[in-house]
């Protein structure tokens, strides 16, 4: 069995899912039942049962995609290096050719879920403005926003190198990426006014009073609420940058209780002119969902640009 820590984050790897129950519960350890868990588009989900009564969860991919499981390891690291808010606990990732073509897998353990109460999100908002104050300084080499390494938003690569300045980031790391994957959907008007957009980011972004770590894909299935009503983060695309673009994601699909947003905002986190920033930070995500998806998200990503330059 070959193990080793990446990165010193904790988290071992082997070669087998075999290998990885017998030598983190011990060799008479035996797989019972397992079942599927509906949801998400990259990987399958599995709760599985052990010999001892334990239920773990599990996420398998083609066995070449392991990255994305080092890279989803790393990030709920570096979320629970700040001591704010609950993550899963991480117990192994790693390959297993014991089927005929072989896959990747992160074990973790199995949250039982809970019912959501109103005191549920003042419990979160100040649990996610916590990590959005926490220090960053080991996160990011050579700049004050970036990550670690580059890592993954859905199944496209997310690029992290280090910036001094947010507005530059943003618009190098995340705007300018997406918008060359996405030119066979767009038009020739349309390459006019990104490059209008992405001349003038600096006078519609603000630079944060400081740099904050971020979820970076922070929607409702994104936050769990465990069996004793406190928030968990699972599924991060982490970086360090300014918190509002954190909560701009939380409003693009529905969004959460008023009572979240509420409790955010007596935070102090969000800087004045904030609903003013929140389409320009989300259309990130609506370029990646063009990306991703196809045409269905093309008209949104166009009206947001165009909000921002006519």
């Amino acid at each position: 069995m070959e193990k080793h820590i990446e990165m010193n984050i904790g988290v071992p790897k082997f070669n087998s899912l075999a290998g990885a129950l017998a030598e983190i519960f011990g060799s008479d350890i035996r797989l019972g039942q397992s079942f599927r868990i509906p949801g998400g588009d990259i990987n399958k989900a599995y709760g599985m049962q052990l010999s001892n009564g334990k239920i773990l969860f599990m996420k398998t991919n083609e066995k070449q995609k392991v990255d994305l499981f080092l890279s989803e390891a790393i990030n709920l690291w570096a979320i629970s290096l700040t001591n704010t808010i609950n993550t899963p606990k991480l117990l192994a990732y790693g390959t297993d050719d014991s089927e005929e073509i072989g896959y990747s897998f992160l074990l973790m353990e199995y949250i039982e879920l809970g019912d959501i109460k109103d005191e549920f999100w003042n419990v979160f908002a100040e649990n996610l403005a916590s990590m959005h104050k926490a220090d960053t300084s080991s996160l990011v080499k050579n700049g004050k926003f970036g990550f670690l390494q580059d890592n993954f938003i859905g199944r496209t690569k997310q690029i992290n190198l280090a910036k001094d300045s947010w507005v530059e980031f943003f618009r190098d790391n995340r705007l300018v990426p997406q918008f060359k994957m996405a030119e066979k959907y767009f038009e020739k008007d349309d390459f006019s006014k990104m490059d209008k957009l992405l001349n003038k980011l600096d006078k519609i972004l603000v630079e944060p009073e400081k740099p904050s770590l971020l979820h970076g894909d922070l929607w409702g299935g994104n936050v769990l609420c465990d069996t004793k009503s406190l928030p968990l983060l699972i599924d991060p695309a982490c970086y360090v940058g300014h918190p509002e673009a954190d909560i701009a994601m939380t409003e693009l699909f529905g969004g959460f209780s008023g009572k979240f947003y509420d409790a955010y905002k007596n935070t102090g986190l969000l800087q004045s002119g904030y609903s003013e920033r929140r389409d320009l930070y989300n259309l990130y995500h609506v370029l990646n969902h063009v990306n991703l998806f196809g045409h269905s998200y093309l008209s949104a990503a166009k009206a947001i640009i165009k909000k921002y330059v006519e």
